[in-house]
C-alpha cells in the first residue's frame, strides 16, 4: 500500500498516450488546475506535465568522432574552426567544450576584447548544417602514420556526433548583482556598479527541476526534449547537491540539483541550440531542455503546482563577494517579483535583467507536449534514482 489516493504507474500513462487520450499540461497550465481543483484531482484528471528551460548552459559540449581516411590517424590535437577539442580519447574521437574560445577569433577582429567565438558557436553551425573547418595533428605511429588533417566538414560528414553535457538545468540559481564602482562581465551578463542591474537565470515555474524538486521521476534513462530532439537523463550532473534548505513546497533555497544529459546532435535543430556570446566575458551555449513529469499521484501534482510566488532566489554580490569565495546571501526575492521587472534591494529600485528566456522555455513545453499527445514521444522509467533529500 501506498498510501496514495491516487496511484498511477508509467506503464498506464503510456497506454493512454498510446491511445490518444492521455491528458497532457504544460507547467504553466498546471498551476492553475492544482489551485482549482486541489492536488488529488489534479492528479486523477492530468497524466503528464511538461516543463521547459532554455538558458546558456556552460557545462555542455559535443562528443565526435571525424572517421578515418587513408593515410589513419591517432589525433593528439584538433580544432573545429580554431576552436580547440579536447582529442586525448580514440584515435579520432574528440570532446569539444561549449566555452572554448576560437583561437583566431572571427568576433574579436570585430569587438576586441568584447565578444568571443568558440565552442557553442561551432556546435551550431554544424546544427545549421553549415561546413566547420577540421584541422588535426598527431605524432605519427607505425599503425596510425598520418601526422596532418586538414579538411572542412559538415554534421552530416561526422560518422557520430553527440551533445553530451555535464551540467545542466540547475535547479534554482542565484539573482546577481554588483556592489562595486565599476561594471563587471560575467556568466550572468554585464552587471552595473552599485547594484544598478540585478541578473538572473532560471525559467521559474516551468523549469523542470521546480517540477519535481525530489527527483521521484527524473533518473538514469529519463527520456527528455533536449536541443529539438529527443535526449535522455544520464544520472545527476556535477555539482549536483543533494541535500540543499528546503522551504515546505521542497523547493530549494539555493542552487542545487543538477543533471548530465546527452542527444543525437544530428535530430536537433538550431532554434534549440544557440552559440552565446556573453559580452566582456566569453562564449556558451543555450540549450533548450523539457522533461516530462508524470502524475502517479498527489505528491507530483502537488509539486507540478509550484508557482513563481513559491520560488524563492538568494541574492549575491558578484563583484566582490563571489570572487572571493564569500558566502553572503544579501537578500532573497521570488521568482514573481524578478518577472515583474524591479525589485528593491536596500530599500532601492534595482531593474531585473533574465538570463533564461521564459518565452522559448515555454515553447519546449509546448512542443513536447504536443509530442506526447501526437504518440510521438512515451515516458521512460527511471533506471537509478538521483540523490536528493
Amino acid at each position: 500500500m501506498t498510501g496514495f489516493k491516487v496511484n498511477k504507474t508509467i506503464q498506464d500513462i503510456n497506454k493512454r498516450i498510446k491511445a490518444g487520450k492521455a491528458v497532457v499540461l504544460t507547467a504553466e497550465e498546471m498551476i492553475e488546475v492544482v489551485r482549482r481543483e486541489g492536488k488529488v484531482k489534479a492528479a486523477r484528471e492530468v497524466d503528464v506535465v511538461t516543463t521547459g528551460t532554455f538558458s546558456p548552459m556552460c557545462s555542455s559540449g559535443m562528443l565526435f568522432n571525424f572517421g578515418q581516411e587513408p593515410p589513419v590517424i591517432k589525433a593528439s590535437r584538433v580544432w573545429l574552426n580554431s576552436v580547440p577539442a579536447y582529442a586525448g580519447l580514440a584515435a579520432v574521437d574528440a570532446y569539444l567544450g561549449a566555452t572554448e574560445p576560437a583561437e583566431e577569433d572571427p568576433l574579436n577582429k570585430v569587438h576586441p576584447g568584447r565578444f568571443r567565438y568558440g565552442g557553442g558557436h561551432v556546435i551550431e553551425d554544424l546544427v545549421r548544417g553549415k561546413a566547420v573547418h577540421l584541422r588535426a595533428k598527431a605524432y605519427g605511429t607505425d599503425c596510425y602514420p598520418r601526422k596532418e588533417l586538414d579538411k572542412d566538414v559538415t554534421l552530416a560528414d561526422l560518422p557520430d556526433a553527440w551533445l553530451l553535457n555535464p551540467r545542466n538545468c540547475y535547479q534554482n540559481y542565484n539573482c546577481a548583482v554588483n556592489l562595486t564602482s565599476r561594471t563587471i562581465y560575467t556568466y550572468m551578463g554585464p552587471l552595473k556598479p552599485s547594484a544598478h542591474n540585478a541578473n538572473f537565470a532560471t525559467a521559474g515555474q516551468i523549469s523542470p527541476l521546480f517540477n519535481d524538486p525530489f527527483f521521484r521521476t527524473i533518473g538514469l534513462g529519463t527520456r527528455i526534449f533536449l536541443g529539438g530532439g529527443t535526449g535522455w537523463v544520464l544520472g545527476a550532473g556535477t555539482q549536483h547537491n543533494p541535500k540543499p534548505p528546503r522551504n515546505d513546497r521542497g523547493i530549494p533555497l539555493v542552487p542545487a540539483g543538477t543533471l548530465m544529459v546527452k542527444g543525437e546532435l544530428k535530430r536537433m535543430r538550431p532554434r534549440f541550440l544557440r552559440g552565446v556570446s556573453l559580452l566582456g566575458y566569453g562564449c556558451s551555449l543555450a540549450v533548450g531542455v523539457g522533461v516530462p513529469i508524470p502524475m502517479l499521484n498527489e505528491d507530483m501534482a502537488w509539486f507540478a503546482g509550484v508557482s513563481d510566488a513559491d520560488i524563492t532566489v538568494p541574492i549575491k554580490d558578484y563583484g566582490y563577494d563571489c570572487p572571493n569565495g564569500l558566502p553572503r546571501v544579501l537578500g532573497r526575492v521570488t521568482m514573481e517579483e524578478l518577472k515583474s521587472g524591479e525589485i528593491t534591494l536596500n530599500g532601492k529600485k534595482v531593474p531585473t535583467v533574465p538570463v533564461t528566456s521564459y518565452l522559448m522555455s515555454l515553447e519546449i513545453a509546448e512542443t513536447l507536449k504536443k509530442w506526447i499527445q501526437d504518440g510521438e514521444f512515451l515516458l521512460t522509467e527511471a533506471q537509478d534514482r538521483i540523490e536528493s533529500s
